[in-house]
């Protein structure tokens, strides 16, 4: 009687039970740490922006340590020199803007929204509203004896001769007539002491508060600070050991779909490439030419709004939508030729970008969906607020490269067994 055939060894499920066990743990963790997890992340995102820069002087004859720290120094010494070039002139122009910002609020208040309520009156979208009645003046003295209610229940009768008759419990008093106060002269020095007083008298009654306060500003700098230095190091570890990165995960996959895998990553650094760098050379375009534009046409406060159009068109269509409102409502105070042409110019740009940024700096690789994006911003900022909604395109461009990787893999592995099977028969 022959043996019965070996039942079939479980050894080739080990290694795929044993990868996916391994990234659901590796996915808990980041999951359970994610308080900690955005030093990593923009370590990995200036690395991948900073890389191409390293490795063209590295083709130079130039170490890699050399290059990342030159890397470093150029771009850093970039960025300080803009600040300290522009930073004074931004700093003039917010203050400016501050303090006008409740002038503005007054003239929105005091003039478009009646200006916009009646328009709509009369199209007949909105009833007119009829104007409030007038308040009652206060009472003139028409006889001798005028009775005013005090606070305290009492009866103050005024005579007319500068005296008060007060009826209070059962009796009648007799005094000089109360005058209006006036208000005491402007004193600067008076104001100033009473400022003082009155600060070092919440601070020796709030002392708690104030050295809470004080605690929390100390620790939010520090650990700002520390976050800076910490992310500077993280992406400098990832820039020096990229290709020991790359080939730790290459391991992970068979011998024989180690192709497929490399397929994945030039696809994946082709839509990436588009998405986060693309986007960076966009907005610093955005930038100019909006400062531009609003110089020309005298816009107030042109150099905040150009950089409020920078910053927000990092974050694709919600981004370019409101960086436009500031400018149009500031041009909107300086008369309506001036927002015509804000928005004129506005739209200018983001059709330039659209019909010729997009495609020559992002790629045919980088497309993705407005419907998508859209999606992605969405889910983003309700679970991850500021920084989801800026990684949030990236991380799709991840997904969409990968499924359309397991989409054209899967379709060629069923061409591949039709051929074998052909070939057979």
């Amino acid at each position: 009687m022959s043996d019965p055939s070996p039942s079939p060894t479980p050894s080739r499920w080990r290694r795929p039970l044993f990868l996916w066990t391994s990234a659901a743990i590796a996915v808990a963790v980041m999951v359970a740490a994610r308080e900690v997890m955005l030093p990593f992340i923009l370590a990995i995102v200036i690395a991948y922006v900073l890389t191409p820069l390293v490795a063209s002087l590295e083709r130079r004859k130039m170490s890699r340590a050399a290059a990342v720290v030159s890397v470093y120094a150029l771009v850093l010494g970039s960025l300080g020199a803009f600040s300290w070039a522009i930073a004074p002139r931004i700093g003039h122009e917010f203050r400016n803007l501050r303090q006008e910002l409740p002038r503005m609020s007054q003239q929105v208040k005091d003039r478009w929204i009646p200006a916009l309520t009646d328009r709509l009156g009369t199209l007949g979208l909105a009833p007119a509203q009829a104007p409030p009645p007038p308040e009652p003046a206060e009472p003139v003295p028409t006889s001798a004896f005028v009775a005013r209610p005090q606070p305290d229940g009492s009866i103050a009768i005024d005579v007319g001769t500068g005296v008060s008759v007060v009826a209070a419990h059962g009796g009648w008093d007799v005094e000089p007539s109360r005058a209006k106060k006036s208000d005491p002269p402007f004193d600067l020095n008076r104001i100033m002491s009473e400022a003082v007083g009155r600060s070092f008298a919440y601070a020796q009654q709030n002392s708690l508060e104030v050295a809470r306060a004080l605690r929390d500003f100390v620790t939010g700098v520090g650990r700002a600070v520390f976050v800076f230095f910490i992310t500077l190091m993280l992406a400098a570890y990832t820039m020096l050991t990229r290709e020991r990165i790359l080939a730790f995960f290459r391991s992970l996959v068979r011998a024989d779909r180690r192709g497929s895998f490399d397929a994945l990553m030039t696809r994946v650094d082709n839509g990436l490439s588009g998405v986060v760098r693309g986007q960076l050379v966009i907005c610093g375009i955005n930038g100019v030419l909006s400062a531009v534009g609003f110089a020309i046409v005298g816009l107030k406060y042109w150099p905040v709004m150009a950089l409020v159009s920078a910053l927000f068109s990092l974050v694709p269509i919600f981004g370019s939508i409101a960086s436009a409102v500031p400018a149009i409502a500031v041009g909107l105070t300086q008369g309506v030729g001036t927002a015509v042409f804000v928005l004129a110019w506005i739209l200018g740009i983001h059709q330039l970008e659209a019909n010729v940024l997009n495609p020559k700096i992002m790629g045919d690789a980088a497309k993705i969906h407005p419907v998508l994006v859209i999606f992605s911003l969405l889910a983003g900022e309700h679970f991850f607020r500021v920084p989801g909604a800026l990684l949030a395109v990236p991380t799709m461009s991840i997904a969409q490269s990968l499924f359309l990787h397991l989409n054209d893999a899967t379709q060629g592995g069923e061409i591949e067994t039709k051929r074998s099977e052909d070939q057979e028969g």
